[in-house]
């Protein structure tokens, strides 16, 4: 047996190995020795199920599976793409829990009975998730509230769950070439913080803030504020958006708002959260975007986000142009450059097949092509090819792509390659501000005071170890030889040099000295001195450009 099987976590082992089997992996199913937990007709079972089949069964199984599910959406080097259109479908809708859970939780939560906390409190949930459910409220100071009330032993539940997951991942990992391939364990261990910081109603709390004061600037975007002290981990109460969900819009909706600025909006403000904040809203789909009563675009539920780190932001910021302006080999490259290559890492197939891609989506608009899905579609290229990109481009592709569909159901007509194009000069302009920041500056300062503090002893302990006789160079060089050519062509320059500056030097001195012998007026051996000076540096300065221009055409023409 290759798993060591806890009794609690029995069912999940028994759920997860007919999943597999049902959909066509039976070989990981065996090779990790859960096919013992398996009836013997679930082994033999031919049925192929349909990918709207995997969307239902994940659903039955509960809100960690639904959750799993929409990442698995995310992952086109792990599933095909009929199963990924169905997974991004995945309904996290469930029946309300009772109002009477809703009143003990409140209570339990804030310490006051919901009659004293608010004026009014409606008992029927405006929504009902996996996870919670959200009531209309208003507080004693008349305030509309919308209130999210976390299910109750949601928690616990999960936490099974993941672990029974994570057990195994990590058998997968150890028994199986597939496991091998994608790393399971550590898909699941991003998996795992991720919706631990959903269940996290506190964390959600500071999301809200943090992107209010981020997204300031932006007049056509709304981000309601939570309520402090009416929140906890498992209560979360903020401001009410009257509005209504961008997917319920008429066609005759649609005529009274301007779709095309309000996409152009919400795109530069993703892009700015990507590209600029490094912090942005990773789940962005149709049911969490609001059109409000005076026509401006509400983002709910920040339960799900992402950082992306300064380094990483400048090489998205370069694959995104890459990719609108069709230069697929850049696009190769700067994946490449984001990513970790595996001991079967195929560059040139990569590269090949990167740039196939970029270039059949050159120039496409939003109708004909889906900006997450270009994103996706890297994703499993990499890991065809044996290389890996980091987490953080696939809750990127997943925004990318739930934002694609908001800015379809705004504005068919919208391109977001040009979109993308009109606004890179402006990122730009911002991460340049962000650099200059008092903060970076005084950092920056205080690390330019170290180094110079440092100096002077570092550039005595050289002298001391040249002076000794102690100083040692290792290079890493194919030919010691052409080395040293280059080390001595480099040491007369620099002779020659010095001996040219002391001609000038001494012409200069012997200017001030009297004689009868003159050339021009001036004494004849400094003007002499100057001669050979101006002529040795134009024979330098001529064989500096003439060696330089060789070496460069040389590699051109191999």
């Amino acid at each position: 047996m290759a798993i060591s099987l806890k009794p609690e976590n029995l069912k999940r082992y028994k759920d997860v190995a007919m999943l597999l089997m049902k959909y066509g992996r039976s070989d990981i199913v065996k090779n990790a020795g859960l096919d013992d937990i398996l009836k013997e007709e679930a082994l033999t079972s031919t049925e192929a199920p349909k990918a709207e089949e995997l969307a239902r069964d994940l659903e039955q199984m509960g809100p960690t599976f639904i959750k799993l599910g929409q990442l698995l959406s995310t992952r086109p080097d792990l599933l095909p793409y009929a199963y990924l259109e169905a997974l991004t479908r995945l309904q996290d809708k469930v029946e309300p829990f009772s109002f009477a859970e809703v009143e003990e939780i409140i209570t339990t939560e804030l310490g006051v009975r919901i009659s004293k906390a608010f004026a009014e409190f409606s008992s029927t949930p405006m929504a009902a998730a996996s996870l919670g459910q959200v009531h209309r409220a208003k507080l004693r100071d008349g305030r509309d509230v919308a209130v999210k009330v976390q299910r109750p032993g949601i928690r616990e539940r999960i936490v099974q769950d993941l672990d029974s997951l994570l057990e195994i991942a990590e058998m997968l990992d150890k028994h199986t070439k597939t496991g091998q391939r994608y790393d399971f364990s550590s898909m699941l261990e991003e998996f795992r913080k991720s919706l631990l910081q959903e269940l996290d109603y506190r964390q959600e709390a500071r999301n809200l803030v943090t992107f209010a004061e981020n997204l300031s600037e932006f007049e056509d975007i709304v981000v309601p504020q939570p309520i402090e002290d009416y929140t906890t981990s498992r209560v979360l109460t903020m401001e009410y958006i009257k509005g209504k969900k961008i997917t319920t819009l008429s066609p005759l909706a649609r005529i009274d708002i301007d779709g095309d600025s309000l996409a152009e909006e919400l795109f530069r403000a993703y892009l700015q959260q990507i590209l600029v904040d490094g912090f942005f809203h990773a789940d962005p789909h149709p049911g969490n975007v609001f059109l409000t009563d005076d026509n401006r675009i509400a983002i709910i539920d920040l339960g799900m986000i992402a950082r992306i780190s300064p380094r990483l932001q400048e090489n998205l910021l370069q694959l995104l142009l890459a990719i609108s302006e069709g230069r697929g080999e850049d696009a190769a490259t700067q994946a490449i450059k984001m990513g970790e290559a595996r001991a079967n890492f195929d560059e040139a197939k990569f590269r090949r097949e990167v740039a196939d891609m970029v270039v059949r989506n050159q120039n496409s608009q939003l109708s004909d092509i889906n900006a997450g899905q270009v994103a996706l579609e890297m994703t499993r290229v990499s890991g065809e090819n044996g290389f890996r990109l980091p987490p953080d481009i696939t809750m990127m592709a997943k925004a990318l792509l739930n934002l694609d569909q908001v800015g379809q159901t705004l504005s068919p007509r919208f391109d977001i390659n040009g979109a993308i194009r009109r606004n890179a000069s402006e990122i730009m302009q911002q991460r340049m501000m962000k650099s200059l920041s008092p903060g970076n500056i005084f950092a920056s300062m205080i690390e330019t005071k170290d180094f110079l503090e440092r100096l002077p002893s570092r550039i005595n302990q050289v002298l001391d170890m040249i002076a000794n006789n102690q100083l040692k160079i290792n290079a890493d060089v194919i030919d010691e030889k052409s080395l040293m050519e280059g080390i001595q062509k480099i040491a007369n320059r620099i002779t020659l040099g010095i001996l040219l500056a002391s001609l000038i030097i001494g012409a200069a001195l012997i200017m001030r000295v009297e004689t009868s012998f003159r050339i021009f007026g001036y004494p004849a051996l400094a003007v002499v001195f100057f001669l050979i000076a101006a002529i040795g540096a134009i024979a330098l300065a001529a064989s500096i450009v003439l060696t330089d221009v060789s070496r460069k055409k040389k590699p051109d023409e191999e």
